[in-house]
């Protein structure tokens, strides 16, 4: 998912670096690089971990898992640590893109909850530790849009007065997850009538979409250039807490969950350095400073009594017991062609 983003300003960290990196970028000493979604790393938390392990931090960007994967696939390197999207992970892996680093055997691993431990996407722990995770659905003004809140519908079949109104992200696996749930069909789909049906919901919004973009989604939101926007659960409460108007919505039909995942590239230039990170984030401590700073959960056990009230008992934060939360699984090929061939047509 393109993610998702910090409630506080990531203005001090690092500009991100452009292009295609050379082999030997970031191949000098003492220096961690990481790469992960935009405004989506804590200042707070990297100062800490540059002061307890004396490795300079710097951070280079994206916007979508497509456009990290479509970036090492090309041959970029040079990054010790990424953050990927659950759903993408078993694609990295295939291709060869990360390494094993057996966080299993790690001294903070006993940190983390057990219903963690074993991910689907990382069954034994071989390759990722948890980063964050939250939900995606849509916020809305409320003090502009006076229809009802409780379904996807208000987003994917939107009422005249929305035209031109809603922002949707800009990456297809997420709009098309989405979309699925609200469909009620299946994700990773590859029945044609599923498909044509899907791609008809999307072309009937589209009139109504004022931009495709993951990033800007709260500032959009809380300048009124978008009365409504598909958006994760963390930045939902970044608006909300600038505009109190803007309401994060649980659809009835439920939410799109997802998990993001620190892993180590197989050109990574400093393993280890990428497992102090690794293990660094694993202390219930460290992590809360992350969840702080983006407003989403995490998967350590004893970080939210170190979050402040209004993220921690924050209903964004705290989604129903009774909702539907469904985990976007990677897709196989063929789905994902579909979908390519839906964007394309949609984004013409």
């Amino acid at each position: 998912m393109t993610k998702k983003r910090n409630i506080l300003t990531a203005a001090a960290l690092l500009p991100s670096l452009i292009g295609i990196l050379p082999a030997t970028a970031f191949a000098d000493a003492g220096v961690l690089h990481i790469y992960n979604w935009t405004d989506y790393t804590s200042d707070e938390m990297v100062k800490k971990f540059e002061a307890e392990t004396g490795i300079k931090v710097t951070i280079d960007t994206y916007d979508s898992n497509e456009t990290a994967l479509a970036k090492l696939s090309s041959g970029a390197s040079g990054y010790d640590v990424m953050i990927v999207s659950n759903d993408f992970v078993p694609i990295f892996v295939k291709q060869g893109l990360f390494q094993k680093v057996d966080v299993a055997s790690m001294p903070n691993f006993k940190n983390m909850d057990p219903k963690w431990q074993k991910r689907s996407w990382d069954p034994e722990a071989q390759y990722t530790v948890p980063w964050m995770w939250g939900t995606t659905s849509y916020a809305v003004d409320t003090s502009i849009y006076k229809g009802p809140t409780d379904s996807l519908k208000a987003l994917f079949a939107p009422s005249a007065d929305l035209k031109g109104k809603i922002g949707m992200f800009g990456s297809p696996s997420e709009v098309m997850s989405l979309a699925l749930l609200y469909m009620g069909k299946e994700q990773c789909n590859t029945n044609p009538a599923d498909l044509k049906a899907l791609n008809a919901l999307l072309q009937a919004q589209k009139p109504f979409v004022k931009v495709y973009n993951s990033d800007g989604t709260t500032e959009r939101m809380v300048s009124g250039e978008t009365v409504m926007h598909e958006i994760w659960s963390g930045k939902g409460l970044a608006a909300r807490m600038q505009k109190a108007s803007i309401k994060y919505v649980f659809p009835k039909e439920g939410a799109i969950g997802w998990m993001d995942n620190v892993a180590v590239p197989a050109s990574a230039p400093d393993l280890e350095n990428a497992k102090k990170f690794l293990n660094f984030l694993m202390d219930p401590e460290n992590i809360a400073l992350q969840q702080k700073s983006t407003g989403y959960q995490s998967a350590i056990v004893g970080s939210d009594k170190f979050l402040p009230p209004d993220v921690g008992q924050s209903p964004e934060f705290n989604p129903p017991a009774n909702l539907k939360i469904v985990f976007a699984p990677s897709c196989p090929e063929k789905a994902t062609r579909a979908y390519d061939r839906i964007w394309t047509d949609l984004r013409q």
